[in-house]
């Protein structure tokens, strides 16, 4: 049996992963790691120092600010880690790409397969059109997410970006410029309302046409079961820096 040490585990997204490994036969919940106290049939520490339950794969889906606590319990016990929290700075995707230099990591924007696969058919839809048609992605979230755009936005548009002969650059705010659409650009627009789990459009506008692939999260669900697949997928696997794109070519 698989055992995952789970960081974030009072979280909404902690308590799904913990709910659907629970329904699960190839891993389980070794011990949880959160700030705010956890009830749970597994061991619960307030910080990623303070664990001591040995594990074969830490997945954090709680903040950046405890990143180097989870590389660190992830580097000392030589275990993989699934990170799963958005918002690093520049700077801490720097100590990321280090430590996968020891160890396995596994590092996405979104953890849902679908929204991969999506990012991969915008990569080749843009590809295919160019620069002959504009780019617009519009994200929809809940009225509890802090951060926007969403890193699924980001994780979209710089797929589209590295497929386009010229790099374009983002916009995020059109009322504050009163000037024609450039054709080196992509609109990114968010939404916030309700409960929406995650809602993404990557929108091409063409002459006379429009394309437009989509992906539409129910429930949070989706994301904890590609957070597991991603721990189980590290089992074995030497250092290095994992992503979704690894899961699509399986």
């Amino acid at each position: 049996m698989y055992r995952v040490l789970l960081s974030g585990c009072a979280g909404r997204m902690g308590r799904q992963i913990a709910a659907l490994a629970a329904e699960r036969d190839d891993c389980v919940i070794a011990a949880g790691i959160d700030r705010e106290s956890c009830a749970a049939p597994f061991p619960h520490f307030f910080s990623p120092e303070e664990c001591g339950v040995r594990g074969d794969c830490v997945v954090d889906f709680s903040h950046p600010s405890l990143l180097d606590g989870v590389l660190g319990l992830a580097l000392r016990q030589r275990i993989p880690a699934v990170l799963c929290t958005t918002g690093y700075t520049p700077e801490q995707v720097g100590r990321i790409r280090e430590a996968a230099r020891e160890i396995p990591v596994f590092f996405s924007a979104n953890m849902s397969l679908g929204v991969n696969l999506l990012a991969a058919l915008a990569r080749k839809a843009a590809s295919v059109l160019g620069q002959g048609f504009d780019v617009e992605i519009v994200e929809k979230h809940h009225n509890q997410k802090l951060d926007a755009p969403s890193g699924t936005a980001l994780l979209l548009a710089d797929a589209v970006s590295s497929a386009l002969p010229e790099t374009p650059h983002y916009i995020y705010d059109r009322h504050s410029v009163r000037a024609k659409r450039e054709k080196t650009e992509i609109g990114i627009h968010s939404v916030r309302g309700g409960t929406i789990v995650g809602d993404h459009d990557v929108i091409f506008a063409g002459d006379d046409e429009v394309i437009t692939l989509s992906h539409h999260a129910a429930s949070r669900r989706v994301f904890a079961a590609g957070a597991l697949n991603a721990a189980l997928y590290l089992s074995g696997r030497g250092p290095g820096l994992y992503d979704m794109g690894c899961l699509i070519e399986t």
